[in-house]
């Protein structure tokens, strides 16, 4: 199949307004904004105030441009990165299946769980992530496509795509509709009202972590919007349904196939712990990456009054003041599917996640020409920013303190004002 490099009808600016992304249909529940054409926000956000007008609408075409030139390039070099990356990760899995049959020895146990939590992790952050973003769908390959996939994840592909492309994506940060801070249960930023309930955010943590999958699958029935009326019942259950089958799927393959496969070599019950732990290594270190890129220090939340009357512009900027990257190797790289370059991601989601690294270089660029900032650090320290953050929220916000002397000159008597004194020139 020759690769085309002919440009998607919509841009992920004309997506997010929309709902509708290159390949798919729209969605039910249409809760997008409509990108203003001129003018920007009644109130930017602090890190974002001292731009103009016309500094904002520069810099979106600069962006825009930017995509353009990576979408001209596209081509056969692109489409065999991630062919190759699809044949590496079936190879680890089903070398790390067949090495769990023989799992009663030790060295064949970690081996063989070793390379089944690096294909499950590959399948769903550079693979599963990036394939359903239809960053290769220009490919025009049917078996590589954000329509067609279904991924490695109890959360069936449609389901996710829904409120991770269309909603968090496009809301991003923006607090009351970006439901992904805090997952509708961790607390992450000090403008969410607290309660008593918010005392157990690292307690939650703790067990999502592990679990993220089965988190994430909850976390997309989106009870939140039945509760509140904006999804009918009818759709809870068809989306309980798809679940459902997605869950006895995923069971099928990790706690029944590979286990029974497992049991004439006297295996069985080691390949199981294999699958759990292979699953429960790749859910931490899917929660580990996403939070970095979304919850560590430097990252901003947004209010409403902020996006109101947003351009193409002030999108970009949401996207970059919203997003955090992860400094590192190629390998950390692949393996966090590209989305250490998390600010890139946010702004052209579309993109072949190969490419971020080239973009990334001229988005810093960018930023400082700007005067915006551009969050990254190594994962440890995004790790236990995000982490640290998840611990201070459980608490009730701290009252700010008073500047120095605050206190006694609130009290103190207010002098009779003095007449100004003439304008004297300072010689020497």
């Amino acid at each position: 199949m020759t690769a085309t490099t002919n440009r998607p009808t919509t841009t992920p600016l004309e997506a997010a307004a929309t709902g509708v992304a290159e390949g798919t249909a729209p969605m039910t529940r249409n809760r997008k904004p409509v990108l203003a054409a001129s003018g920007g926000p009644a109130k930017r956000p602090s890190a974002a105030a001292h731009l103009s007008d016309a500094d904002v609408e520069q810099l979106g075409r600069e962006l825009d441009a930017l995509r353009d030139r990576v979408i001209a390039t596209r081509g056969a070099a692109d489409a065999a990165y991630i062919r190759r990356v699809i044949r590496v990760q079936r190879t680890l899995e089903v070398a790390g299946r067949a090495t769990l049959l023989f799992s009663k020895k030790r060295t064949a146990f970690v081996a063989g769980t070793a390379m089944l939590s690096v294909a499950k992790i590959l399948e769903n952050m550079e693979i599963g992530h990036n394939v359903l973003h239809g960053q290769w769908d220009w490919m025009r390959d049917p078996d590589i496509h954000s329509t067609t996939w279904e991924w490695d994840f109890v959360t069936p592909a449609a389901a996710w795509k829904h409120t991770h492309n269309d909603l968090h994506h496009t809301w991003t940060n923006v607090l009351g509709k970006d439901k992904d801070v805090g997952y509708s249960i961790l607390r992450m930023d000090e403008d969410q009202p607290w309660h008593p309930g918010n005392l157990g955010n690292p307690l939650y943590n703790m067990i999502l972590a592990p679990f993220f999958e089965w988190g994430i699958a909850i976390y997309d029935l989106e009870l939140e919007a039945v509760k509140d009326g904006e999804k009918s019942k009818d759709d809870l259950k068809k989306d309980l349904k798809a679940m459902g089958r997605k869950v006895v799927r995923q069971f099928t393959k990790d706690y029944a196939a590979t286990p029974l496969a497992a049991v004439p070599f006297g295996s069985g019950k080691q390949a199981l712990i294999g699958t759990f732990t292979a699953n429960a290594i790749r859910n931490v270190w899917a929660h580990s990456v996403i939070f970095c890129g979304h919850f560590p220090d430097g990252v901003d939340t947004f209010t409403e009054e902020e996006i109101e009357g947003e351009t193409r512009g002030d999108w970009y900027i949401r996207q970059m003041l919203g997003s955090a990257n992860i400094s590192g190797s190629k390998l950390m790289h692949l393996m966090t599917g590209n989305l250490s370059h998390q600010i890139e991601h946010h702004c052209f989601p579309d993109l072949p996640s190969n490419r971020y690294h080239e973009v990334a270089v001229e988005m810093r660029e960018i930023c400082e020409r700007y005067g915006l900032p551009y969050t990254t650090g190594p994962l440890p320290k995004q790790v236990y920013q995000a982490w640290a953050k998840v611990f201070r929220l459980a608490l009730p916000n701290r009252p700010r303190p008073l500047p120095k002397n605050a206190a006694r000159a609130v009290n103190a008597p207010v002098p009779p004002r003095r007449p100004a004194l003439p304008m004297v020139a300072r010689v020497g």
